[in-house]
């Protein structure tokens, strides 16, 4: 039985995968050539938003806003996604700054069109755009993917791993990389089904430490999938116009 935890990543996706064999970390450059290196029926849990809305409200998608009340502190972390008609208003490649800052007023543009109160589009979002659409094509096309390809969320699923405690310090401050609060993640993660050595390594080349860590939760919350112990947010899951399931999974 093969699971995965993912996450985004400089080169792509980092997967953290679990088999017979045992834990391994490895990046793929698409999504669509991570699904194809594992079995057919592998669970695979991915820190990316998955069904997306045609006209958003305050707070964002449900499962934005049923998750955040859990987190404290860590609830900025959880941020809300735009219309699909936003996130897939650019796919153009990128040649220059001037070029995608122009892209990003054109998707927050869009993003007002289709938002009661409008709302924009953040920077941190925007930036993952091409992530999301690339999954959400993925599940429009591919619909027997969608009771094996789940989203979730690191800071919850830790949250949830850490038996409904968030964690107390951030990852990152100021965008770098927080030692404690990484420490505090590890420390967890190796509580509840990773070995310490696993976690102590350096991550693979594309992926930074952050990125292996939240992985290494989105596995864990996969096997838990596969056992039939997550829960979704809402439940059960809405659905998107195109039929995909939309819920944040724990």
């Amino acid at each position: 039985m093969t699971v995965a935890g993912v996450d985004g990543c400089k080169a792509g996706w980092i997967a953290v995968i679990r088999n017979d064999a045992g834990t391994k970390a490895q990046v793929f450059a698409s999504f669509e050539v991570l699904l194809a290196a594992m079995p057919g029926d592998a669970v695979v849990v991915v820190d990316m938003p998955i069904g997306l809305p045609d006209f958003t409200t305050k707070g964002g998608r449900g499962p934005e806003m049923l998750v955040r009340p859990f987190l404290g502190q860590r609830q900025s972390s959880v941020f809300s996604i735009p219309s699909r008609a936003a996130v897939h208003a650019e796919a153009a490649e990128f040649t220059d700054l001037e070029v995608w800052y122009a892209a990003h007023r054109r998707s927050s543009e869009i993003a007002m069109q289709t938002s009661e109160p409008p709302r924009g589009v953040s920077i941190q979002a925007f930036g993952i755009f091409s992530k999301i659409r690339e999954i959400d094509a993925l599940m429009i096309s591919r619909p027997e993917l969608r009771n094996r390809v789940i989203e979730s969320h690191p800071e919850v699923a830790f949250w949830r791993l850490n038996g409904g405690q968030a964690m107390s310090l951030p990852k990152k401050i100021k965008g770098r990389v927080n030692p404690d609060g990484m420490e505090e993640r590890r420390v967890l993660l190796a509580r509840v089904g990773h070995d310490r050595g696993f976690l102590d390594q350096t991550p693979p080349r594309g992926a930074a430490a952050d990125d292996f860590l939240d992985a290494c939760a989105m596995m864990l919350i996969a096997e838990r999938h596969r056992r039939g112990e997550t829960a979704s947010f809402p439940s059960p899951p809405g659905r998107d116009s195109h039929g995909i399931p939309v819920a944040i999974w724990v």
